[in-house]
């Protein structure tokens, strides 16, 4: 790449855009202006506001709990990937990974292995993507309340709804994927 020289886009026309190009690199770009919101949305609940807080409290069908354990629970996720895209929870209002206690970390893994295991065995996904986003900057829709994804994945499950119609295609209502889950989930 050259030099930047901040003097030599000063006065440069918007309309005359082949003087901001540059040298190309070795990423792809996907612009997703929709998921800005994400971004820029600083709000964040008050733990008595804490919808993971919350959850455990209501009966499983209206909190879409699939299953629960003693320290940690499985809920679907309201805003999914994919379909069967599952959050697992402390019970308690934890923010980060390394606040968790050894119990409920090795709960929270047990029951990611069983979700996925349920997962593979009720939609008969090809892969997954796990992971947990710490803090409002890398992502965390809910900061406060540690939370790990499981989010099944089929071969050529990508198309182009999200990208330009701002839409996700899922094939099954969140009730019906939660009553599918929670029967196929070992007692």
């Amino acid at each position: 790449m050259g030099n930047y020289d901040p003097d030599e886009f000063e006065h440069v026309d918007t309309e005359d855009a082949a003087h901001l190009v540059g040298v190309p690199d070795a990423f792809q770009r996907l612009w997703t202006p929709h998921r800005l919101v994400y971004v820029q949305d600083s709000h964040q609940p008050e733990e008595h506001e804490c919808p993971f807080c919350h959850a455990p409290g209501m009966d499983d069908e209206r909190a879409l709990i699939v299953a629960r354990g003693t320290l940690a629970y499985v809920v679907l996720n309201l805003f999914p990937y994919n379909s069967g895209h599952l959050l697992v929870c402390p019970y308690r209002h934890v923010a980060g990974y390394d606040e968790a206690t050894i119990e409920e970390i090795a709960e929270i893994g047990s029951l990611t292995q069983t979700g996925m295991r349920v997962l593979r065995d009720v939609s008969k996904c090809h892969g997954f993507n796990i992971g947990l986003n710490q803090g409002q900057v890398a992502g965390a829709g809910i900061a406060g309340h540690l939370h790990q994804h499981i989010v099944p994945r089929w071969g050529q499950d990508s198309n182009f709804f999200p990208i330009i119609a701002q839409t996700k295609a899922l094939p099954q209502l969140l009730g019906d994927v939660r009553v599918a889950l929670s029967e196929a989930w070992p007692n």
